[in-house]
């Protein structure tokens, strides 16, 4: 079995009870599960160590709100569902480590040599809440929202003795059955003639009716009425339905037959629909109805990649749970030149097979390790289930639509009667829309399904649309996005009536669930900087090339280049050239101008070290410089080395401390044009250090008058006066007004001062 077993449409395995796979579990690893979530075991109980392991597992916040899981790994678990419980993978991936820790999940060696297993037990499958993309009227979603009553009831009838808490383990027998289809057909060809009635009935009508119209499909003369309406006898037929599982009852008056039944169900009806077809087949075939213009399906995996390149980008933000921004798809249908409502439905699908989520690029788990020719298969699968695209909705997305109110629409029927009218077509061969539409309206189930659609509606408060319009939509909108039908235009422009179509070999593979015709090329480099992509690389490793990569053509293959400035950029950002290289040779092997370009951009011109500093003190006097650096009072103050013509401030030295230490060493700060002054000035006696320090500088340094320029924090210095000159006049250039500060005391010897500024101007831009 490859790797991407787990594609949807191919053989799953099924997957194991939970108290099953807990008793396969070595002693060893049962009780380290136990230690981790100190799981309490009572020796006294009847039921063994794994059941009452189980029952604790139950109740894990994990299983009510998966929200509360890292990104990756709620992703991760959501493919799991969508594989039916059992998924394959080529190896472990990072992200399932926190389910395995919980006893969520559980990883078993593969049946291929190499691969592993991941397992997600029955009960929780039956326990975790839906999400979008998932067929919201399947068996899965449809028993995760009933009542515990009918919940029991289907276990009670399947166990054959009542059920007991928690139920989910009591409907694993259940599900079973439901799932299995060979089990499934044997159970439905076993009821009573009157039950397989009102079942077909049932599904004739599209597969959901309310209350009251349950009750006179089964002729059922009495009528209980509740607070939601009329109420179904528990003795009736349709309870013996409800309680095997093949209708379920949705509040709050509606009951729906699962999408795993109505298939088993309508297998009779499609067998007497077959002389309809043939009528349509007869009368396709029999003219030639090929257009004089035509618009081909391109392979919609080229742009899907390129969006999932395109959103890495750290500007794009996309919060999980909402729409996508509109801004953001017309921005998109912009750069690669689309039609935006065609990018809106690919958008759409991405988010909903995780193609814009981080675990993307771990090729241990899907979606990262799908093959690219594979992608066209998942896109197409997750439209089919219809919880990511409704076109009975007037912008199909369901995300768009608040949490509470994103009720699916009926519009399952009519989706797959367009696909089995194109199913009919042979390939090659056009047909006129108006004979596809004749086929949907000629249907037994589109009265119903149009009912249906009618109350959808009127509950989510829109306009109805016709089963007609929205098999339009299917055909002529979504199914060529997806790549499965090509359009002939027709030859007025008023009106579609001469729409025509046709399959693609794409699609008809799609429908048929085999593998493509034609083996998938390997990614290449066409050139010194384009990249090709082919079907045989994974999408993880196509995506992880995002930071340093271009996006160029989309049409017919995705082409991304690697340019110099990528690498320059993806450098500035914090990638380094070893794991460009890393990545790249994970899609292609590097032509030599590749391998070059990667080492010159890893090529160390030199080196640049980083000093931590409260700010720079200019000092132009080398002898005061040389003072300040290397005078006990002052040396802790400063960064050893620090440049030429000044001192840098070490960190955590306020100003107080540093204008009081340089006073004492005759030094004057200047900040802003003004000497600093320090809060309290220590009282100083004659003959101090402080005083004879400052007497000897001034004997022994010339005078020097400079002027500094700046914008940064910085110091200017200036070296002391002559003595001849009076220590009054020595002060008045640089000493602020009388208002501001005081004078030094007159028998102090001349300081030299330095000042403060905003900023640091290089030497060369300094004014004289």
């Amino acid at each position: 079995m490859p790797p991407n077993s787990h594609v949807p449409g191919r053989g799953r395995a099924q997957p194991l009870r939970l108290e099953d796979v807990l008793r396969r579990l070595p002693e060893s690893e049962l009780e380290s599960l136990i230690g981790r979530l100190r799981v309490r075991i009572d020796e006294a109980k009847r039921i063994d160590v794994p059941s009452q392991v189980a029952r604790a597992l139950l109740a894990l916040p994990e299983l009510r709100d998966p929200g509360v899981l890292a990104a990756p790994t709620r992703e991760l678990l959501y493919r799991i569902v969508e594989s039916g419980g059992v998924l394959t993978v080529p190896r472990v991936p990072s992200a399932v480590e926190p389910l395995v820790a919980r006893g969520l999940v559980f990883v078993r060696a593969a049946a291929q040599l190499g691969g592993v297993d991941l397992l997600l037990p029955v009960a929780y499958l039956l326990q975790l809440r839906t999400w979008e993309g998932e067929d919201p009227r399947g068996l899965r979603p449809l028993l995760v929202q009933t009542n515990p009553d009918v919940a029991a009831s289907i276990a009670t009838h399947y166990l054959g003795r009542p059920a007991t808490p928690p139920v989910v383990l009591s409907l694993e027998a259940a599900w079973d059955t439901l799932t299995d289809p060979e089990q499934l057909r044997a159970s439905i060809d076993a009821l009573a003639p009157l039950e397989r009635k009102l079942l077909a009935s049932i599904e004739e009508v599209g597969g959901e009716v309310d209350t009251e119209e349950l009750l006179d499909l089964e002729r059922e003369p009495m009528r209980l009425r509740g607070a939601t309406g009329a109420t179904p006898s528990r003795r009736g037929v349709g309870f013996a339905l409800e309680r095997r599982g093949f209708l379920i009852p949705v509040h709050p008056n509606r009951h729906v037959i699962p999408t795993e039944v109505a298939l088993v169900v309508g297998e009779r009806r499609r067998a007497e629909r077959e002389a309809q077809r043939r009528e349509i087949l007869t009368f396709v075939l029999g003219e030639d109805h090929a257009p004089r213009r035509a618009r081909f399906a391109e392979d919609p995996v080229p742009l899907v990649l390129a969006m999932a390149i395109a959103v890495r980008d750290p500007s794009v933000e996309v919060r999980p749970g909402v729409g996508t921004p509109r801004s953001l798809v017309t921005k998109l249908a912009a750069r690669f030149g689309k039609p935006p409502e065609n990018v809106a439905v690919l958008v759409s699908l991405s988010r909903a097979v995780g193609l814009w989520e981080a675990s993307v690029m771990s090729t241990a788990a899907p979606p990262g390790s799908f093959r690219v020719h594979d992608l066209g298969r998942v896109l197409f699968e997750a439209w089919r289930r219809g919880g990511a695209w409704d076109e009975a909705r007037p912008d199909g997305e369901v995300l768009r639509i608040a949490a509470d109110a994103r009720e699916s629409s009926p519009i399952g029927v009519i989706r797959e009667i367009v696909l089995e009218a194109l199913a009919e077509l042979g390939d090659g061969n056009w047909a006129p829309w108006e004979a596809v539409a004749a086929y949907v309206r000629a249907d037994p189930r589109a009265p119903g399904v149009g009912r249906l659609i009618e109350r959808w509606s009127q509950r989510v408060g829109i306009e109805a649309p016709t089963p007609a319009e929205v098999a339009r939509r299917i055909a002529l909108e979504s199914l060529h996005v997806l790549g499965v039908v090509d359009l002939g235009d027709p030859d007025s422009e008023e009106d579609d009536v001469g729409t025509t179509l046709r399959i693609t070999p794409r699609g008809r593979s799609f429908l048929e669930g085999s593998s493509p015709r034609s083996e998938p090329e390997p990614s290449r480099f066409v050139d010194n900087e384009l990249l090709r992509v082919g079907g045989q690389s994974r999408i993880g490793t196509i995506v992880a090339l995002a930071p340093f990569v271009e996006v160029g053509s989309v049409a017919g293959s995705l082409d991304i280049s690697l340019t110099a400035q990528a690498v320059s950029l993806a450098l500035s950002a914090g990638y380094d050239t070893e794991v460009m290289r890393g990545r790249l040779e994970a899609v292609a092997a590097l032509p030599d101008p590749i391998a070059r370009l990667l080492v010159q951009a890893s090529a160390v011109l030199g080196r640049a070290e980083f000093v931590a500093t409260e700010g720079f003190l200019w000092v132009e006097d080398p002898e005061v410089r040389e003072m300040l650096r290397t005078r006990r009072q002052t040396s802790e103050l400063f960064v050893d080395p620090s440049p030429p013509a000044g001192l840098l401030i070490a960190p955590g030295v306020d100003m107080e401390r540093l204008t009081r230490r340089c006073r004492g060493l005759g030094v004057e700060v200047i900040v802003d044009g003004e000497v600093y002054r320090t809060r309290t000035v220590a009282p100083t006696s004659r003959g101090s250090g402080a005083r004879r320090l400052s007497s000897e500088l001034t004997k022994s340094v010339t005078p020097s008058s400079r002027r500094s320029t700046g914008t940064m924090k910085s110091v200017q210095a200036q070296g002391p006066r002559a003595s001849t000159i009076p220590p009054s006049r020595s002060t008045s250039t640089t000493q602020p007004p009388a208002s501001s500060s005081r004078p030094p005391p007159c028998d102090e010897a001349p300081a030299t001062r330095v000042s403060i500024r905003d900023s640091y101007a290089p030497p060369s831009k300094r004014g004289r």
